[in-house]
């Protein structure tokens, strides 16, 4: 994997986003989902951290201008499984 994602510095930016109110966030502060562009050619995890590097917030972002504010249930799934998912469902 490479070495260009600080992998520390995502997981706070992970901490802080995650509690952010979807009330509190205005469609000009997120990111158009489809706007942001991963190299398919990168295994999983390398993707996740691309996307997780591009994007301002990986909990709230915009859906042909509709917010979106994903969670994750309390269970066996981890972020990184359902991130995993989503990325795949999204770039195939």
């Amino acid at each position: 994997m490479s070495n260009n994602y600080n992998v520390k510095e995502l997981r706070e930016k992970l901490d802080r986003c995650k509690n952010i109110d979807l009330k509190d966030v205005s469609l000009d502060d997120v990111d158009e989902i489809s706007s942001i562009k991963i190299d398919r050619r990168k295994s999983s995890n390398e993707r996740i951290l691309d996307f997780l590097t591009k994007i301002k917030n990986p909990y709230i972002f915009k859906v042909n201008n509709t917010l979106v504010k994903i969670g994750f249930s309390d269970n066996n799934r981890t972020a990184d499984d359902a991130l995993t998912c989503v990325l795949k469902n999204l770039y195939r």
